[in-house]
C-alpha cells in the first residue's frame, strides 16, 4: 500500500521535497503557503509622467526571506504581442539595471517585497511588465500593464484680436501637454439674471488635438460671442480627461454694458419721443402767445 502511495506522487514534488530535506535553509526561506505565488496591484496600474513608480510585486506569506537563494527578474513589453526586454535582474551578489534608475530594494526583498522602482517615467516606457521571482526551488510570475498619463494644462482667455471687436469676440479654452489623446472640452454661460450655468448649443468650434515632439497633446476650444446688451456674461469651459479626478473649469467674465448704459438703451427712445413732443408743444404755445401780442 505504501509503494502505491508513493507511485501517486509526482517526481518533481518528490525532487522539492528532497532538496528541503537535504538544505534545512530553505524550510525559513519558503513562504509559508504550498506552492509560491505572487501578487500583483491589479490588472493595470497608472502613473504621471515624469512621476517617480513603483510597480507591486509581493511574495504573501513571507516574513523573512534568505535573499542569497533567490532570483528577481523584471521584464517590458510595449505590446502584447511583442517580445521582451529586460528592466531590471537579481540574483547571489549580481543585480542589473537594463534601464537607469531601475532597482529593487534588496531590504525590502526579505520581506518579500520585489516591487520596481522607476525614477521620472516617460509616455514610452507604458506597457506590459512582468516580475518573476525564483527562491530555490520555486518559481512565480505576475503581469500588470503600466498606464502613464499626463495631466492638461487648462487656461482661458479672449482673443487678443477681437478685444476691440465690437461685433463678436472670441473666447478661447486651451489644454496643453496632455496624455492619452482623447479629451473632451464643454462651453457653459450664466448672466446676473439667470445665475445657472447653461451650455452652449452653438458657436463652438474645437480643433483636432496637435501632437508635441514629447508625445503629449495640445487642443484648442473657441467659443463665438456676439455682441450683447446684458449687463455682464460669465464663460465656462470644463474639461475632462482620462489623467483628472474631477473635471478642471476656468471662468472667463464679458463686463458688456454696465447697468446704467443698459438702462439708457432701453429708455433712451422713450425719452426721445417725449422730449420731441414737449420741444413742439413749446414751440406751439410760443407762436400763440406771440400772436395775441
Amino acid at each position: 500500500m505504501a509503494v502505491d502511495l508513493v507511485g501517486r506522487i509526482s517526481w518533481g514534488f518528490m525532487l522539492k521535497l528532497l532538496v528541503l530535506v537535504l538544505d534545512p535553509v530553505l524550510w525559513r526561506t519558503l513562504p509559508s503557503a504550498a506552492f509560491m505565488e505572487v501578487e500583483m496591484v491589479g490588472r493595470t496600474q497608472s502613473v504621471f509622467q515624469n512621476d517617480n513608480a513603483t510597480i507591486d510585486c509581493k511574495i504573501p506569506g513571507s516574513p523573512q526571506l534568505d535573499i542569497r537563494i533567490m532570483g528577481v527578474t523584471w521584464f517590458r513589453k510595449n505590446q502584447v504581442n511583442e517580445p521582451e526586454s529586460k528592466v531590471f535582474e537579481f540574483f547571489g551578489n549580481h543585480q542589473a539595471a537594463f534601464r537607469p534608475g531601475a532597482t529593487v530594494f534588496l531590504w525590502k526583498l526579505k520581506r518579500g517585497d520585489a516591487s520596481l522602482q522607476l525614477p521620472g517615467v516617460q509616455l514610452k516606457e507604458a506597457g506590459q511588465y512582468r516580475c518573476e521571482v525564483v527562491i530555490t526551488p520555486e518559481k512565480a510570475q505576475g503581469t500588470v500593464w503600466l498606464q502613464v498619463v499626463a495631466k492638461p494644462v487648462c487656461s482661458l482667455f479672449q482673443d487678443p484680436a477681437t478685444v476691440k471687436n465690437n461685433e463678436e469676440k472670441h473666447i478661447l479654452c486651451k489644454a496643453s501637454g496632455f496624455y492619452p489623446e482623447d479629451i473632451n472640452i464643454t462651453w457653459t454661460k450664466r448672466t446676473p439674471e439667470n445665475p445657472q450655468y447653461v451650455e452652449f448649443s452653438e458657436g463652438i468650434s474645437t480643433g483636432p488635438p496637435v501632437k508635441n515632439e514629447d508625445g503629449t497633446y495640445n487642443v484648442t476650444s473657441d467659443l463665438s460671442l456676439k455682441s450683447s446688451l446684458e449687463p455682464s456674461v460669465t464663460v465656462q469651459c470644463e474639461i475632462n480627461h482620462i489623467s483628472l479626478s474631477t473635471s478642471e473649469k476656468r471662468n472667463f467674465t464679458l463686463p458688456g454694458i454696465d447697468s446704467k448704459k443698459s438702462l439708457i438703451w432701453k429708455i433712451g427712445p422713450a425719452l426721445l419721443c417725449v422730449g420731441g413732443i414737449l420741444i413742439v408743444l413749446l414751440c406751439f404755445f410760443c407762436k400763440r402767445s406771440c400772436r395775441r401780442s
